[in-house]
């Protein structure tokens, strides 16, 4: 089941004329990613030091598909397309609401790989973390 969460549009998030930054896009999905994997009890900081293990963007693409604005409150749907040995694809949609409709605002393509963080090498993804990650799948 996808992952959701939600994030108001600041004005440190913003434009001189009220509109969100391109750049910032990528951090709202970032904490939507790090917030769906603490919720599969994937949290990125227990992983890096128990089990020596991380995620680094290996590829990213993001469409836009209208501005979001200071104070809208954004939607992300984190879910995920596809798992491999040690890499993994999520989806991520930003929407928000305005006078009760849905809009879609941006959509993003997140190819991770599964490192070893003391060697900075490309290492399997543990069955049981695999296992977590398909909890996001939408197509079970």
């Amino acid at each position: 089941m996808a992952h959701h969460i939600k994030f108001r549009v600041y004005y440190e998030d913003t434009d001189a004329g009220g509109i969100v930054y391109h750049a910032r896009y990528l951090g709202f999905a970032e904490r939507a990613r790090a917030e769906a994997l603490r919720e599969l009890g994937l949290a990125i900081g227990e992983l890096a030091e128990k089990e020596n293990l991380g995620f680094v963007v290996a590829n990213l693409s993001i469409h836009y598909h209208r501005p979001a604005k200071l104070d809208d409150v954004l939607e992300i749907e984190t879910c995920l397309v596809e798992s491999k040995a040690a890499r993994f694809i999520l989806q991520q949609n930003i929407f928000t609401e305005v006078n009760s409709e849905k809009l879609h605002i941006a959509s993003l393509k997140v190819e991770l790989v599964s490192m070893a963080m003391d060697r900075l090498k490309p290492v399997r993804l543990p069955v049981e973390v695999k296992k977590r990650l398909e909890q996001l799948r939408t197509d079970n």
